[in-house]
């Protein structure tokens, strides 16, 4: 059993609840207790999975869209100070077992740069984890300049993680169950992440690094087609370069919810071995199962150990 890094663990706190509980209001009673209880729990039920699944130290971040559904940006900020500060104390009591993702207040994005640097420089967190659009604006967005501009100068990662889109998409507006992780949830992170591409951010910001988790949510297996594609159309913002060197050198992947050696194999051959990294996506996936599958999925010992933990060492400084 290889010893793992896990960058896609989710924790909740009380204060957080209310904006949390809409994403899962469709889950069956029992299942939803189960997940509320695990989430919450920051002892010896969390470790105990982690040591079945070989896990030797979780990134934690808030289950989402915690501040970002708050409509007053003040009352963000402080929130998300509380969510960041009450992590850094979990923290603290098992440092040799956990690790932060920093919760940020994006309604602002000089607020949402200065906390991050809190949380880099004060707290100890490694990065960032932001869930998806905020008010109907995505990272792509002019007001994210400070904040760009301040993630790269940390090193620190921002993690793009799932939320909903700003407006109801009629794709499955009569078939609900695919409008979030079954399917909706994929086409919404892909979107914002190619927006980063498109709108020019790593051009501004080439030092910026972005993951995605669930594979690269798609995108690993397009890189033909979007460097293809985008030649057939004007561009507001001409790029300097093919949307497959951006996505192979500022966005790196996790195993998140993705246990299949198939696009894992795929994700290593478009992306390179320095670029994936594992994770579970706790509670709403099996830790052991997630750790079952990268001790069996058919790769070097080397490339093994990468995923597992080299390249997470690497890009989040651990």
């Amino acid at each position: 059993m290889v010893q793992k890094i896990a960058l896609e663990e989710h924790f909740m706190i009380p204060s957080m609840e209310a904006y949390w509980r809409p994403t899962v209001e469709d889950l069956p009673p029992a299942r939803l207790q189960d997940v509320h209880a695990r989430l919450s729990d920051f002892g010896e039920s969390r470790l105990a999975s982690m040591d079945a699944a070989g896990i030797a130290r979780a990134v934690l971040s808030l289950a989402g869209p915690g501040v970002q559904a708050e409509r007053d940006p003040a009352t963000a900020i402080r929130a998300a100070q509380g969510a960041n500060d009450a992590l850094a104390e979990q923290i603290a009591r098992r440092p040799d077992r956990y690790s932060g993702f920093a919760h940020l207040p994006m309604q602002d994005g000089k607020a949402a740069a200065d906390e991050l640097e809190r949380c880099v420089t004060q707290l100890g967190l490694v990065g960032a984890l932001v869930n998806g659009q905020t008010d109907g604006l995505y990272l792509s967005d002019e007001k994210y300049e400070p904040f760009w501009e301040r993630a790269a100068a940390l090193g620190a990662p921002v993690y793009i993680h799932p939320n909903d889109p700003p407006a109801p998409y009629g794709g499955w507006a009569d078939e609900k169950i695919l409008s979030r992780a079954m399917w909706g949830w994929t086409v919404e992170t892909a979107t914002h992440a190619l927006r980063l591409v498109t709108g020019g951010t790593f051009d501004r910001h080439p030092k910026a690094q972005v993951i995605l988790g669930h594979m690269g949510e798609t995108l690993p297996f397009l890189l033909w087609r979007l460097d293809s594609r985008i030649k057939l159309y004007k561009q507001d913002r001409p790029l300097k370069r093919a949307p497959s060197d951006y996505i192979r050198e500022n966005i790196a992947v996790t195993t998140s919810g993705q246990c299949a050696a198939e696009p894992l194999l795929c994700t290593l051959a478009s992306l390179g071995e320095d670029r994936v990294m594992f994770a579970v996506d706790y509670p709403f996936e099996e830790a052991e199962v997630a750790g079952s599958f990268l001790d069996a999925v058919p790769v070097s010992d080397a490339v093994r150990e990468r995923i597992a933990s080299g390249n997470a060492k690497r890009l989040l400084k651990l």
